[in-house]
């Protein structure tokens, strides 16, 4: 398994590089109606926006998801980080978030999987998905939260 590096926010021409091709992300998945940034191999993309929980300003970016019976999954693992990704704190205090996924744009209720069967079974997918999810979550002690998109 590739090894991974763990999110820096320093400010660095590496950090500034990253956040210069999430924004051109975006903009060509957002341009193309998601033929381009949708999928590449198994992996899938779908763009969330987010509403600040400080700031109240909408934040969107590209996050991997699988399919469910209800709608889409999302992994908060913040590649491995002792810490939650700010996005995940957005939607856990503002539940109510937009989602694209391809063409198709829609509201969602973000609702955290509780740990058990279901949150195991939707793991497993997300690990055959993209192999380094296993590595992120043996990096940290926090439990990696999913998150449940459901199209409202």
């Amino acid at each position: 398994m590739a090894s991974v590096p763990k999110p820096k926010h320093d400010g660095s021409f590496g950090e500034r590089m990253f956040q210069v091709m999430v924004r051109m992300h975006i903009f060509f998945y957002r341009l193309t109606g998601g033929a381009i940034g949708h999928k590449s191999g198994k992996t899938q993309m779908l763009l969330l926006t987010t509403t600040g929980r400080k700031s109240g300003q909408k934040r969107t970016l590209p996050v991997m998801y699988v399919d469910t019976d209800q709608g889409y999954a999302v992994v908060a693992s913040y590649a491995g980080s002792d810490r939650h990704p700010a996005w995940y704190l957005n939607l856990s205090a503002a539940p109510d978030v937009d989602i694209q996924v391809g063409s198709k744009k829609t509201a969602a209720k973000a609702e955290t999987v509780p740990e058990g069967n279901r949150y195991s079974d939707i793991w497993q997918r997300v690990v055959e998905m993209y192999p380094d999810f296993a590595l992120y979550k043996e990096r940290t002690e926090r439990q990696i939260p999913i998150v449940e998109l459901v199209p409202v």
